[in-house]
C-alpha cells in the first residue's frame, strides 16, 4: 500500500519548510558564525571569572548557594519551554546553545559593561539621585534586550533551517532570556554578600535570592521571547513573511514592560500606589503577550505536522481523528481523549497520541523515506504484534510481525504491559529503548531518543 502522491508531496514540502527532524550541529568550522560564537563565549567566560574571582575567595558559601539554587530554579522553566514546544521545532542542542549564549555572552560580555557605562553617564549628566531612580529603567531594556537578541541573529546564521518562524524565535528567545536570568540572579545573590561588610553573608544571599526567585517568574525569559519573536517578524524568514509593524510593536512592548518593571523605585517615589500596580500590570501583560504570540505563531507548526502525518491516515496507521488531535490545540487533544469513555480508554488515547508524536519525530528524522516491503497493518489489525529490528526506516510501528508477544507482567491488561528494554544491537534506533503496546502495536516510549 502506498500513500497518495499529493499526500506524499505535502509531506515532502512540510519537511522541507519546517525543518522537522533536522539536527542542530554547533561545530561548523566552515561557518564564520561558529567562530564568532566561540569567541564571544570565551570572552564571556573570562569576564565571568574575573567578576566572580573575589567572591569565590571571600564568599564561597554564598556563591555555592546561589549557583545551586538558581540551577535548580532553571529546571522547571526549561521543562516548561520544552513542553510547549510540542513538535520539537527547536532541538535540545539549539536550546542549550541559546541558554549558554544568554547566560555567558549576553550577561558578562555585553550587558554588564554596557549597563555600567551608560548608567554612569546618566549619573554624571542628571545627578546620582536620578541615576538611582531611573537610570536602570532607561538603560537595561535597550542594552539587555539587544544583547540577548544578538544571540538569535547568530543562531539563525548557525541554524537557518531550524529557526524559520516567529514560533521558533519565541522559543529560542525564551531560552536566551532564561540563561540571562539565571546568571544575572547568581550575580545579584553573590553581590548581596558584600552588604553589611560581609557579616552573615549567606543569610543576605538567601534573602536576595528568594526575592529574585519570586519576582523572576515573568522576567527575562518572557522579555526576550517577545522581543525575539518580534525580531523574526521584523526581518522575515522564508516561511514567515515580514510584518514590520507587528515586529516593531512587539519589540517595543518588551522593552517598555522591561523598563516599567525597572522603574518601580522611581514610580514609588512619585506615588506609592504605583508600586503594587506595576507588580501586577507587568506580569499580566507579559503572560498575555506570550500566550497571544504562541497561539498566533504555532498555527504554522500545526499545519506542518498535519501535512507530515496525513499519509499515515491513507496507510491505515493512524485515523483522521488521531492526526487532528496530534496537530490540534490543547483543547482539541482534551476533546479527543474525552471522546473515549472510561479510564482505560483515556489512557489508551493518550498513549496513541504519544506514540503518534514519536512516529512523527522518526519519520521526520528519516526524511519521510518509506521502507520497501514493510508491513503496515492498520490500528485495527488482529493479533498481538511487535517490532522487528533492522527492517524499518522509521523504526516505530512500521515493520511488524504477527509473532505472539508473551505477557511480561502478570495481572495487567495486555494493552498496558511494558516490553522489556530492547537488547538488539543491529538497529541503533531500537537499542536500549523500552517499548509500550498501544492497540496491539509496539512503540518506543516517548522521549527516549
Amino acid at each position: 500500500m502506498t500513500a497518495p502522491v499529493s499526500a506524499g508531496s505535502d509531506r515532502s514540502a512540510a519537511l522541507e519548510e519546517s525543518g522537522f527532524g533536522r539536527r542542530f550541529r554547533l561545530v561548523q568550522t566552515h561557518n564564520m558564525a561558529f567562530w564568532v560564537y566561540v569567541l564571544l563565549v570565551v570572552i564571556g567566560l573570562l569576564a565571568m571569572f574575573q567578576q566572580l574571582q573575589s567572591s569565590l575567595a571571600a564568599f564561597q558559601g554564598s556563591l555555592t548557594f546561589s549557583v545551586v539554587l538558581f540551577a535548580a530554579y532553571a529546571v522547571p522553566f526549561w521543562l516548561f519551554l520544552r513542553h510547549i514546544d510540542r513538535f520539537d521545532s527547536v532541538p535540545e542542542k539549539l536550546a542549550g546553545a541559546a541558554f549558554l549564549y544568554g547566560g555567558v555572552v549576553s550577561t558578562f560580555a555585553m550587558a554588564t559593561y554596557a549597563n555600567n557605562a551608560v548608567i554612569s553617564l546618566w549619573g554624571k549628566v542628571n545627578g546620582q539621585q536620578f541615576a538611582a531612580d531611573w537610570a536602570a529603567a532607561f538603560t537595561a531594556p535597550v542594552t539587555e534586550e539587544l544583547a540577548k537578541a544578538s544571540g538569535l541573529v547568530l543562531l539563525v546564521l548557525l541554524a537557518p533551517r531550524l529557526i524559520r518562524t516567529a514560533f521558533d524565535g519565541l522559543i529560542v528567545g525564551a531560552f536566551l532570556g532564561l540563561g540571562f536570568q539565571v546568571f544575572e540572579d547568581i550575580i545579584y545573590g553573590v553581590n548581596s554578600a558584600f552588604g553589611n561588610f560581609g557579616v552573615d553573608a549567606v543569610a543576605s544571599t538567601y534573602t536576595t535570592s528568594v526575592m529574585r526567585v519570586v519576582v523572576g517568574l515573568t522576567s527575562h525569559w518572557t522579555y526576550s521571547a517577545i522581543f525575539c519573536a518580534g525580531l523574526i517578524y521584523l526581518i522575515g524568514r522564508p516561511d514567515e513573511p515580514r510584518r514590520v509593524g507587528r515586529g516593531l510593536l512587539l519589540m517595543l512592548a518588551a522593552m517598555a514592560l522591561h523598563g516599567l518593571w525597572d522603574a518601580t523605585g522611581g514610580l514609588a517615589g512619585i506615588n506609592p500606589i504605583l508600586f503594587p500596580l506595576v507588580y501586577i500590570l507587568v506580569p499580566v501583560s507579559l503572560i498575555a503577550l506570550f500566550v497571544w504570540i504562541y497561539k498566533t505563531s504555532v498555527v504554522t507548526e500545526r499545519r506542518w505536522m498535519r501535512e507530515l502525518m496525513e499519509p499515515e491516515v491513507a496507510l491505515g496507521v493512524l485515523t483522521q481523528a488521531d492526526v487532528d488531535a496530534l496537530a490540534g490545540s490543547r483543547k482539541e487533544r482534551r476533546t479527543y481523549v474525552r471522546a473515549h469513555r472510561g479510564h482505560k480508554s483515556h489512557v489508551n488515547a493518550k498513549n496513541v497520541l504519544d506514540a503518534a508524536g514519536d512516529l512523527a519525530t522518526q519519520i521526520a528524522r528519516d526524511g519521510g523515506v518509506e521502507t520497501p516491503g514493510a508491513v503496515r497493518p492498520g490500528r485495527s489489525a488482529p493479533g498481538p504484534q511487535r517490532l522487528t529490528p533492522n527492517r524499518s526506516a522509521h523504526g516505530i510501528g512500521r515493520t511488524l510481525t504477527t509473532e505472539p508477544t508473551p505477557p511480561f507482567r502478570t495481572g495487567l491488561p495486555h494493552a498496558h504491559q511494558a516490553f522489556p528494554t530492547c537488547r538488539h544491537r543491529r538497529d541503533p534506533r531500537l537499542c536500549g529503548r523500552r517499548l509500550r503496546c498501544v492497540d496491539r502495536h509496539w512503540y518506543p516510549l516517548r522521549r527516549h531518543r
